[in-house]
């Protein structure tokens, strides 16, 4: 029978695979094609991108996943055993490894690459520092999302 914590657990991990999904097309093409591109291409697009994943779409998926994160973490830390412990696992690494990512890591670059003069005499260097460390991150956003996604689902049985 399903319960409310049932139902939050698979739409959880739901929102957790569907942000593995876009963190992984990023790491798995987007960045390695803009940085095919001449920098100057690359910085203007990576920029144009960044402006555009603003949308109340992602932004309800980013954090209204993580709000049913903070709200599986709750109840599963209150009510302990087998497969709470698979949700608490699941709730947490989302919100370490997706989100405080997301905030520490990926979303500072963006902010010092949407100040970046494309045209610039050092945005070649800055953007090639940039594609490398954004994607390290973002490959770590990716592999917590879909480790997350697992062990929320590893929680329903």
């Amino acid at each position: 029978m399903s319960t409310p914590v049932h139902a939050l657990t698979v739409a959880a991990a739901i929102g957790c695979g569907l942000l593995a999904g876009v963190w992984f097309a990023f790491s798995a093409f987007v960045m390695y094609g803009l940085d095919r591109l001449p920098a100057h291409q690359g910085i203007a697009a990576m920029q144009s991108i960044n402006r555009a994943a603003v949308t109340p779409l992602l932004m309800a998926a980013l954090f209204g996943t993580a709000a049913l994160c903070v709200g599986l973490v709750v109840w599963a830390a209150v009510q302990w055993g087998d497969r709470a412990a698979w949700v608490l696992a699941g709730g947490a690494l989302y919100l370490v490894g997706t989100i405080g990512v997301t905030m520490a890591a990926n979303v500072p670059r963006n902010d010092a690459l949407a100040a970046l003069d494309p045209h610039h005499a050092s945005a070649a260097g800055h953007w090639k520092k940039y594609v490398q460390t954004w994607t390290t991150w973002n490959h770590v956003r990716g592999v917590t999302s879909l480790a997350a996604a697992a062990l929320l689902t590893m929680g329903l049985t």
